[in-house]
């Protein structure tokens, strides 16, 4: 789980080529644009302009760059040309990237268009939650303090914090240990420490938590039918504290 100061520079170089990608898309006006052309406008920049790898593709039999969940779908919703992105939903882009054999994860909901204060709400819910989480990450932490911060934040602005999925160590492997969940009591689990990297991706429903798969097998949708938000940055534990390794140009903590 431990990282040398060599393998962390390397992480560094995909951090912030993932970071690109987003900074990309931050650009487009997604509204009208399938999810499947999103796929495809993402892997031409990761591999011809990034010269890097999109490490998501192939990985545990999935066939796209990315997974593109909109609205009620929780997370991996698959790319299709017969989805399309309409001004008002909200959609969680989550991809992964790999450079010199090392590889990094990140997720953003965007909002397109005029969305609802509903939708305003789980999205700006869902962003902070992440950076609560976040803002635990030091030396000598516990895991739970992570998912405790997070669940807290869900919690008391009347959201929920899906349970199934959590975050994962990462590093050569795209899911490493340890896991990271985003619920839990603070001062539980195993200690942090320093070299330590992870992903921190809390999925938060406006509704129950409870989540079922779609026959594709891989989208995951909200059993109310209620909107879901997601966030999601790799970490470095750091002598000094926390590295977001995928953050963005212009991004802010909070």
């Amino acid at each position: 789980m431990i990282k040398t100061s060599d393998e962390l520079a390397l992480m560094r170089v995909s951090g912030r080529l993932l970071a690109r990608v987003f900074e990309m898309l931050d650009g487009l006006s997604l509204a009208g644009m399938s999810t499947l052309a999103v796929n495809d406008l993402v892997e031409r920049y990761i591999t011809h302009d990034l010269a890097a790898r999109p490490a998501s593709k192939g990985q545990y039999g999935f066939a796209y760059v990315l997974n593109s969940s909109i609205n009620q779908v929780v997370c991996h919703g698959v790319p299709s040309a017969d989805d399309m992105i309409r001004d008002g939903d909200i959609v969680n882009l989550d991809i992964t990237l790999e450079k010199n054999g090392f590889i990094a994860d990140s997720s953003k909901t965007y909002m397109v268009g005029e969305v609802s204060p509903a939708a305003r709400k789980i999205v700006r819910v869902a962003q902070t939650a992440m950076w609560k989480g976040i803002a635990q990450v030091r030396p000598g932490a516990r895991l739970g303090d992570i998912g405790a911060a997070i669940e807290r934040h869900a919690k008391a602005h009347g959201c929920s914090v899906v349970r199934d999925y959590c975050g994962h160590g990462i590093g050569r492997e795209m899911h490493e240990e340890p896991n990271i969940l985003h619920f839990g009591r603070p001062g539980t689990g195993p200690a942090l420490r320093e070299g330590m990297t992870f992903t921190i991706e809390p999925m938060i429903n406006a509704g129950t938590h409870r989540v079922s798969t779609a026959e594709d097998g891989w989208t995951v949708v909200t059993n109310d039918g209620k909107l879901s938000a997601q966030f999601e940055h790799t970490v470095a534990v750091t002598a000094k504290g926390v590295e977001v390794l995928t953050l963005r140009k212009g991004e802010k903590a909070g």
